[in-house]
């Protein structure tokens, strides 16, 4: 073999080698040109119920604890509440609008205290065509309105108003062994609430055959009012001695006149027991008051609401126990 043969030959075998190796395995990253498989995604959430609270007024210390038992409710029960309130609880006209307003903000229920039993009920109507849920708590709405409106029954929260009411009056009256003259300070008189409170306060003054109630007048849950009609009272029937408020607003509003008055041998009952009420029984200037739960009222007017929007079927009525506080029998 020539020289020149020989060195052709190793510079094949050389190219072979190199070409060999170009096409082993590499010692740099392996890059894989596969699309990536998808991160798994986290299920949506379901959107929170939104349940409207619609109150007469943030001026009455009940309604207040009203709204903490509906706030307890959104936590323990996770929706979104909404709380809408009128400047009073006279205000009706005010109310009807925030239900007009629930119904354009498309909340899923509305849960409502009335502050007029029938008034309100062609607006609910217009709620519940809208396809939202209604909870009537504490002032129950009429029902024959109710169904003269071509509404089912609205699934209503409170107290026996008139049993509460009963034992306040039945509280007042004991003791009495001598001709003695009562007055009754009623709610808005359209309202069930107020009506059914009258009838149980004079029917437990009326069981004493020594009481008699010489002047039941409306003055509308209010203080001022109360004070008002309560010195009309008392300037008309100067020997009352025994005082039935409805409410503990009244009662305040009577227990100012009667101080001013020096008038400090009328025993006043009122009705909601309120914080303002259980200091004036401690100081002695009133006798007795209903505690009707409010917080209560509105906790379980929040969880009736939800089981609505969960297609359960719930109670026509739910009554909440009342108390009779006293100074005998403690606060």
């Amino acid at each position: 073999m020539n020289l020149s043969r020989y060195f052709a030959m190793l510079s094949c075998v050389a190219t072979l080698a190199a070409s060999l190796v170009a096409c082993g395995p590499s010692s740099g990253p392996n890059i894989s040109t596969a699309s990536p498989a998808p991160a798994p995604q986290t299920p949506p959430q379901p959107e929170k119920k939104v349940i409207a609270l619609v109150m007469k007024t943030l001026t009455n210390p009940f309604f207040i604890e009203m709204e903490k038992g509906a706030r307890r409710a959104e936590s323990d029960f996770g929706i979104t509440l909404r709380v809408k309130t009128a400047a009073q609880e006279t205000s009706i006209e005010q109310q009807i609008q925030l239900v007009e307003d629930m119904i354009a903000a498309k909340v899923d229920a509305i849960v409502i205290a009335p502050g007029d039993s029938q008034r309100l009920i062609p607006t609910l109507r217009k709620a519940a065509d809208a396809g939202i849920k209604i909870v009537n708590i504490d002032n129950r709405l009429d029902p024959k309105a109710l169904a003269d409106s071509g509404l089912p029954p609205i699934p209503f929260v409170s107290v026996d108003n008139q049993a509460g009411a009963y034992k306040a009056g039945q509280f007042l009256a004991q003791g009495v062994h001598a001709p003695t003259e009562a007055a009754i300070l009623e709610g808005i008189r359209s309202a069930d609430n107020a009506r059914d409170r009258m009838q149980g306060a004079r029917k437990a003054l009326q069981e004493n055959t020594q009481v008699k109630i010489v002047a039941a007048e409306a003055a509308n849950w209010e203080i001022d009012t109360a004070y008002r009609v309560t010195r009309g009272i008392f300037k008309n029937h100067p020997r009352v001695k025994l005082l039935f408020a409805s409410n503990d607003m009244m009662a305040i509003g009577a227990v100012k006149y009667l101080q001013e008055a020096h008038l400090s041998d009328v025993r006043v009952a009122g009705y909601d027991a309120l914080p303002e009420a259980l200091q004036e029984i401690n100081a002695h200037r009133m006798v007795a008051t209903v505690d009707q739960q409010a917080a209560e009222q509105g906790y379980q007017g929040v969880a009736l609401a939800l089981r609505l929007l969960r297609g359960d079927t719930v109670p026509v009525v739910t009554l909440i126990d009342t108390k009779l506080i006293s100074a005998k029998a403690g606060t």
